[in-house]
């Protein structure tokens, strides 16, 4: 079977798949202020910016972003509301690192737990709100892994959903990002993000976040500052445009806060001035029905497998299309079969690609078929 090359001029500047990498702007100079950093695009995962992207790190309480996620989705399934009432347990007694001095058996909302943890990093806040979720802290650490499994992040390892020093636990400035963008799709929990100061249990507990953005920073929507003398400044930041596009940066083991708010509003400005995303499709139409031998139908119609939004740089204009395709398919033939490949180039520099499928099935020509087709031919004469 002879495969050929068509090329076709697609003045498109937006074409296909989420998810798929944009090779990365990294910085190729050596950092000697920060350990990693990360921006990418929040919908399609396209990372646009990356040093030292997939190093394991311990991040301290970056790893209640997990911890968040999880009960992110209790809320959107309706497990609790803001407004349920919460018993705390003895667990609580003795909580280790920033805390809102919560006692056991006492009764209070998820609301101000949530407020505790997110503004205020609180830890007996996020021991209540844990055994709430999964009945002990451990059942929910290992809800807290399987979830980064899920999301297919290999790199990442946890043992606490509060972000104590465990030489165990591990991630990365790619993983957290992924976490961010998960957590980004949760208006639920956007108020709490985008709060700098705050107050609980009738004004007697006061919270900051040592996230300065949330109060300096018009686009922030999130996410979580935090430091310690093992991880150094770490921070996830989230921002949105006018047009509702969210970037999210990640930067680690900093050597102080302004180096790392710096880099981090630094890398979502750079993704709002420097990229854009669209969601025009690639037409079917332009992809011609390709010929069958020895099927019960004489041409099958194909088409792109994956069509989705794609973030591409704002100085892109035009994408050149190669289609890959044979010039005749042999029957039988099954829906969805991958039959060829269309790449997508900014210049030399491939963008995206994707499969092209068959749209129908296509059956080979029987005996039966043939007699009841030259059957059929008589009795229309």
């Amino acid at each position: 079977m002879k495969n050929i090359l068509r090329k076709i001029t697609a003045v498109f500047t937006s074409l296909l798949i989420s998810a798929l990498f944009i090779s990365a702007g990294g910085t190729e100079d050596v950092q000697e202020d920060y350990s990693a950093h990360i921006l990418i695009e929040a919908h399609t995962g396209a990372v646009l910016d990356e040093y030292n992207a997939d190093l394991k790190l311990n991040v301290g309480y970056m790893t209640k972003l997990m911890a968040l996620l999880l009960i992110a989705e209790d809320i959107e399934n309706g497990k609790y509301t803001p407004d349920t009432v919460m018993t705390a347990s003895q667990a609580v007694a003795g909580t280790d690192g920033a805390v809102v001095w919560i006692e056991p058996s006492e009764n209070i909302t998820a609301d101000e737990l949530l407020k505790a943890v997110i503004i205020g990093n609180a830890n007996d806040a996020m021991t209540v709100l844990a055994e709430y979720s999964e009945q002990s802290v451990e059942s929910f650490v290992m809800r807290m892994n399987s979830e980064a499994f899920d999301l297919g992040l290999r790199n990442t390892a946890f043992y606490s959903p509060y972000g104590y020093y465990d030489e165990r636990e591990y991630t990365t400035a790619h993983d957290l990002a992924i976490i961010c963008a998960k957590l980004s799709e949760y208006d639920v929990l956007e108020q709490y993000f985008r709060t700098w100061r705050d107050f609980i249990r009738n004004g007697k507990a006061e919270l900051v976040s040592e996230n300065t953005l949330s109060r300096t920073y018009e686009n922030h929507i999130g996410f979580k500052a935090s430091h310690s003398e093992k991880s150094g400044y770490c921070i996830a930041e989230g921002g949105k445009n006018s047009e509702g596009t969210k970037y999210i940066s990640v930067v680690l083991g900093a050597e102080n806060d302004d180096i790392s708010m710096k880099k981090a509003k630094e890398l979502v400005n750079k993704g709002f001035s420097g990229y854009h995303v669209t969601a025009t499709m690639f037409p079917d139409e332009m992809l011609m029905p390709i010929k069958v031998k020895n099927g019960v139908e004489f041409a099958v119609e194909v088409c792109l497998e994956k069509q989705s939004n794609l973030v591409v740089p704002k100085s892109v204009s035009e994408l050149n299309t190669f289609v890959v395709l044979p010039d005749y398919l042999t029957a039988p033939l099954k829906k969805g079969q991958v039959i060829g490949s269309a790449g997508f180039y900014s210049g030399d520099t491939l963008v995206c690609e994707t499969d092209i499928i068959v749209k129908n099935d296509v059956d080979s020509i029987s005996f039966g078929y043939s007699f009841k087709k030259i059957l059929s031919d008589i009795i229309k004469k």
